[in-house]
């Protein structure tokens, strides 16, 4: 048994960056590692030049998440409606954006970015007992953070606490199975029952302070258990 810091994750937008193609900036459909890292970097006030501290808090736990399956709440009588995720592009233009050395670009920059419409997420972390940043020191800090967070961009501001619980159970599944609304699709670290394997590049890599990402391996089971699509 393990205890479990559930958070949860609600806005009306999201977006967690995929891989970049220059201006195409896509979102996955549940957030990355390098984005909760982050998130709980700004909550504990670690500065994003602090790599030393940002890869401690990276090794200090396991990450579960599970993509909502919200009802609609209805008479008795009528069929069940679930809220569907929607994913919408936005056309982006900035002027007099800065380059590296702090001049002013003369063109506008273009890009087309992806946003989550309607998407809440739930998330298990689990901290290893000897992790340099533990469950208690990440539970004050998303309760009482030093810097705003915010769900994948600054454009997509939290609707609610980010605290949610602490639960002890045998596994990320179980304590996620204590959180209403109890069904959701699970996309996880640790290897789950009937779980369908899937590498993803969102594993931050601390070496220099350029953003650098590595492949990580997770596990998807969907929300009746069935397995993902290959």
């Amino acid at each position: 048994m393990q205890d479990y810091l559930i958070i949860k994750l609600q806005g009306a937008m999201q977006a967690w960056g995929g891989h970049t193609y220059e201006d195409y900036r896509p979102s996955l459909i549940f957030p990355t590692r390098s984005a909760i890292v982050g998130l709980l970097g700004a909550c504990l006030g670690i500065e994003r030049e602090d790599i030393n501290a940002l890869n401690a808090l990276d090794k200090s736990f396991q990450l579960t998440v599970r993509a909502n399956k919200r009802k609609i709440e209805r008479r008795k009588s009528a069929e069940d409606k679930f809220v569907l995720m929607q994913k919408i592009t936005d056309f982006h233009t900035v002027q007099q954006a800065r380059k590296v050395d702090g001049k002013p670009r003369t063109e506008a920059i273009v890009s087309r970015r992806e946003y989550l419409c309607d998407a809440e997420f739930t998330l298990a972390l689990a901290f290893a007992q000897d992790a340099d940043y533990g469950l208690e020191q990440a539970k004050q800090a998303i309760q009482k953070p030093v810097y705003t967070p915010f769900l994948g961009r600054r454009s997509c501001p939290i609707q609610s606490r980010l605290y949610e619980a602490v639960v002890n159970a045998e596994n990320a599944q179980a304590a996620l199975g204590q959180i209403e609304p109890f069904h959701g699709t699970l996309y996880s670290e640790v290897k789950l029952d009937g779980g369908t394997p899937m590498m993803v590049r969102d594993q931050p890599l601390f070496a220099t302070t350029v953003r650098q990402f590595n492949n990580r391996q997770i596990y998807i089971l969907g929300a009746g258990g069935e397995h993902a699509p290959q």
